[in-house]
C-alpha cells in the first residue's frame, strides 16, 4: 500500500534553544526565510505525500494553526489536488516519540506512514525510497561525531540492521538513527505492550527493534546534509547553509 500519510511531531519544550523558546516553538524559529518546519512539509510535499498532521502542544496550538493553515501554502507537483491538507493533533504533556506517534493512530488508520521529526533538516529527496517501501519499517542513519546523543544503529556486512540503542553511553558506531521513519500499518498494534523507559518516555527504538526481531526493518545512510535544530550553533548554522543553497538556486 502506498504511503499516503505523514506525521510531524513539533512538541517539546525546546530548553536548549531558550529564551527564544520561551516566546515560540522551536519547530516555529526561522531557518533564514522560513520556519524549520516549512522544510519538513516542504520535503514530503515534494516527495508526494499530501496528508500531514502536525502533532504538537496545547499552548503552542494556536500558533502552527496561524502559521501553516489547512495546508493551503503547499501544492503537489503533480496531481489534480488544490491543496494538501494539514491536520492537528494534541500532545499534552512529552512523553515520547512513540507517544506522539500514537496520537495519531486514527488519522492514520490502517494504511502505512511517515513519522518526522519537525526539527530535522534535510536534504536528500525522499520520493525514492517512499517508492521502494513495500512493507516493514525503514530508518534513516547519518555518521555524526557524537552518538551518544541519538539512537545508534550498528549494520551488518550486507548493510542490514543488527542492533540498535538508545542514546548509548559507549556507541557501538558512529551511525545515528535521525528523525524520520517508514512505517507499514501494523506500527500501532507493536506499541499497544509498550511501558515507559527509564526514562519516563515511550521510545521509537522500542519500536523499531520490534521490527528488527521481525526481520522487516531497513536502514537507509542519508549521503546529504542533516541535523537537528536543537542547538544555537546547529540553528545558526543550518541558517547559513539554507541561505547560501537559496542564492545558488536564483
Amino acid at each position: 500500500m502506498k504511503i499516503r500519510k505523514a506525521v510531524i511531531l513539533a512538541g517539546g519544550s525546546g530548553t536548549r534553544l531558550r529564551p527564544l523558546t520561551l516566546a515560540t516553538n522551536k519547530h516555529l524559529l526561522p531557518l533564514y526565510d522560513r520556519p524549520v518546519i516549512y522544510h519538513a512539509i516542504e520535503k514530503l510535499v515534494d516527495a508526494g505525500i499530501s496528508r500531514i498532521m502536525v502533532v504538537t502542544s496545547p499552548e503552542h496550538i494556536d500558533s502552527f494553526v496561524r502559521a501553516l493553515g489547512s495546508g493551503e501554502h503547499w501544492k503537489l507537483k503533480s496531481g489534480n489536488e488544490s491543496q494538501i491538507q494539514i491536520t492537528y493533533g494534541i500532545q499534552n504533556k512529552p512523553g515520547g516519540i512513540a507517544q506522539g506517534l500514537y496520537i495519531a493512530r486514527d488519522y492514520v488508520g490502517n494504511e502505512p506512514c511517515i513519522l518526522y521529526l519537525g526539527d530535522n533538516y534535510i536534504e536528500d529527496n525522499l520520493g525514492p525510497h517512499l517508492k521502494n517501501f513495500k512493507s516493514g519499517a525503514m530508518i534513516f542513519l547519518k555518521k555524526v561525531a557524537d552518538p551518544e546523543r541519538f539512537g545508534v544503529a550498528t549494520l551488518g556486512k550486507n548493510g542490514g540492521v543488527i542492533r540498535i540503542e538508545e542514546k548509548p553511553k559507549k556507541p557501538k558506531s558512529n551511525l545515528a538513527v535521525i528523525g524520520l521513519y517508514f512505517y507499514d500499518n501494523t506500527v500501532f498494534e507493536k506499541m499497544r505492550d509498550q511501558k515507559p523507559s527509564s526514562r519516563g518516555e515511550y521510545e521509537i527504538t522500542y519500536v523499531n527493534n520490534k521490527y528488527l526481531k521481525e526481520g522487516a526493518l531497513k536502514a537507509v545512510v542519508l549521503k546529504k546534509k542533516w541535523t537537528d535544530i536543537g542547538t544555537f550553533d546547529s540553528l545558526v548554522e543550518t541558517s547559513h547553509h539554507v541561505r547560501k543553497s537559496a542564492k545558488k538556486r536564483r
